[in-house]
């Protein structure tokens, strides 16, 4: 048995947050959306025959299986097809891990495949969509299915007293090391003469046009150059992502309670999964709170996902700067996600934890409302700030309740899958919602609507859940 509250576990556990919340910021939220926006867009101008400074964001179309559509709308349905994909993974492995003690194992196993995923991003072409949003897809997957089993060490190395503070400061950790990581690499994309002989480039560009002027030479070297340093920031979360995990990897235990499965271990474990599944039906709070948690936990997450791609078409942004506005507005969301996690936390001690998270949903509805509105670049650094404040706050605080609220058992991965399935299920409706809705109303700003409404169920289903746990006896 693994000692609750060692000091040593914690901060390794910890260090899992620092290492694969590089994956969130800088492919699903920062720079790899800005990339793929604009890679799109090039080989759509190419294929038209029309300059790239001509081409209406809107009209831009990309060609998948035959399949005509919206750069931004494919986005969000392949992120959906990958949460089904682990949506069915994680109880099945979840059960197995339980019964076998390798939940250790399958952190690894997805760690290792999402950042092997991330680093096949630097090949990424969208002439060549089908092959890159493979790598989007089991990306996601890595991240989100290691997600499972890094949870359900919680309950495991921290007593339920600690597990509101120990879960903000892992996400805490997640917003300081994503942030650095997107700093380092903003400095290599605007500033690439830093790493490459740009000057150099434009010279043997000009000798090899007469009529080229210095300063269009200078711009297509640069521009040249600012592609391959974006390239290396996914190869950069890559390693990010798998090196720092070794920490955490050196001190969370194999088999915490020297489980020793038999063979049929597969089939076992998928039996192991029903009867945890029948012990958590008995539960009263626990469910209540399962059920509030998919539909604001949708509203995060999709959130989450889409707010680069929503920012980038709906806002407003001047020619000269724009995306790096907007890299600034999601660097904002960073630190205040920080601070905001650690505000929730104290507030949990002072209200509980229901009432934290029902003043926090609360205020993502308005910051919804606000979002169909906005359309220049300061009315959305308002609405990142806010956004920041009660991001991490509600996720930090949403992951320990959960852990609280578990009843006494050894099988937390079984546990902590029924609270990844329900989160993974419901970023499947919200990110179809989000892509359906701009579909249908060809305008993406509709599209925070679904959001909001998810939003909106999540926090009457709030106010039932109960303050005690009550079991029934079935």
């Amino acid at each position: 048995m693994i000692q609750k509250g060692d000091k040593k576990v914690i901060r390794g556990w910890v260090m899992y947050d620092w290492a694969n919340s590089v994956y969130n910021l800088v492919i699903s939220s920062a720079i790899f959306p800005i990339f793929y926006e604009a890679n799109s867009r090039g080989t759509y101008a190419k294929s038209q025959g029309i300059e790239l400074d001509k081409v209406d964001p809107n009209d831009v179309r990309v060609d998948f299986f035959g399949l005509n559509v919206s750069p931004s709308v494919l986005y969000s349905l392949v992120i959906s097809f990958s949460f089904l994909i682990v949506s069915f993974l994680s109880p099945l492995l979840s059960g197995v891990a339980d019964y076998t003690g390798s939940k250790k194992k399958f952190l690894k196993f997805f760690c290792y495949l999402g950042s092997l995923s991330c680093m096949s991003l630097y090949f990424f072409d969208s002439s060549r969509i089908e092959l890159g949003m493979l790598s989007v897809m089991f990306a996601s997957i890595g991240y989100w299915n290691s997600l499972v089993f890094y949870n359900a060490f919680l309950p495991e190395i921290a007593d339920n007293q600690d597990q509101d503070k120990i879960s903000a400061r892992g996400f805490i950790m997640g917003y300081l090391g994503s942030m650095l990581l997107l700093i380092l690499n903003l400095i290599n994309i605007m500033k690439p003469d830093l790493l490459f002989d740009v000057s150099g480039m434009a010279n043997d560009l000009m000798k090899q046009d007469s009529q080229l002027t210095k300063e269009v030479a200078m711009a297509t070297a640069k521009s040249h150059y600012v592609g391959i340093a974006t390239r290396i920031s996914f190869l950069s979360v890559a390693f990010w992502w798998a090196g720092f995990a070794q920490i955490t990897y050196r001190v969370l235990p194999n088999n915490v309670y020297h489980k020793k499965p038999e063979p049929g271990y597969l089939w076992r474990g998928f039996k192991e999964l029903r009867i945890v599944f029948k012990e958590f039906q008995k539960t009263t709070r626990l469910k209540k709170y399962l059920r509030s948690f998919f539909f604001f936990n949708t509203g995060v997450q999709t959130v989450m996902l889409m707010a680069t791609i929503f920012a980038s078409k709906a806002v407003e942004w001047p020619e000269e700067g724009g995306k790096s506005g907007l890299i600034i507005a999601i660097l904002l969301i960073q630190i205040l996600g920080a601070v905001g996690a650690k505000i929730t936390s104290i507030l949990s001690d002072k209200m509980g934890n229901i009432q934290s998270l029902i003043v926090s949903v609360s205020i993502w509805v308005i910051i919804c409302g606000c979002a169909f509105l906005i359309h220049t670049p300061i009315q959305f650094y308002f609405l990142a700030s806010g956004v920041g404040l009660v991001m991490g706050g509600v996720q930090a605080i949403a992951r320990s309740t959960y852990s609280k609220f578990l009843p006494e058992t050894t099988d937390h991965a079984s546990y902590f899958s029924f609270y990844d399935v329900t989160e993974k299920i419901g970023i499947v409706m919200g990110t179809a919602f989000f892509a359906l809705t701009e579909y249908f109303f060809n305008d993406i700003r509709f599209s925070v609507i679904s959001v909001a409404l998810f939003f909106l169920v999540g926090l009457i289903f709030l106010f039932m859940v109960p303050k005690e746990e009550s079991i029934k006896h079935i």
